[in-house]
């Protein structure tokens, strides 16, 4: 009778403490990469996560820098990552990162800037005058 017992609750111990190492089991996380000053995120399709700022967090950013276009450009890379929630305020879950599976040039176009001329500004100007007079 002890037998039986002794098997089962052995096999729950084995069965949780298996569980519980499937936490830390890295993620394959697709999504764009930005690095500003101390903050980092990985933004996928349905997510948003805080990235641990680390050793390797920092070579991604290293990986990722020549790609941008400008200083706010999100490049697409692949990770290997542990999502945890994050125990302080801002995002609520992070990543940390284990290990940089590839990195890509953004694909999209940036976003059009509209500047106006200075021919513009002295239109305008013309326009205000004549309203004065």
């Amino acid at each position: 009778m002890k037998q039986p017992l002794l098997l089962i609750a052995l096999s729950l111990i084995l069965f949780c403490c298996k569980t519980e190492n499937k936490n830390d089991d890295p993620n394959l996380i697709r999504g764009e990469f930005i690095l500003i000053d101390d903050a980092a995120v990985i933004k996928g399709k349905d997510f948003i996560y805080g990235v641990v700022i680390d050793e390797i967090t920092r070579e991604l950013a290293k990986k990722v820098s020549p790609l941008q276009r400008e200083e706010y450009d999100m490049v697409p890379v692949v990770i290997k990552g542990i999502i945890k929630p994050n125990p302080e305020q801002g995002w609520e879950e992070i990543v940390e990162i284990k290990e940089i599976i590839g990195v890509s040039a953004p694909t999209s176009e940036l976003p059009t800037k509209i500047k106006s001329s200075d021919t513009e500004e002295n239109s305008d100007e013309n326009q205000n005058k004549e309203k004065e007079e």
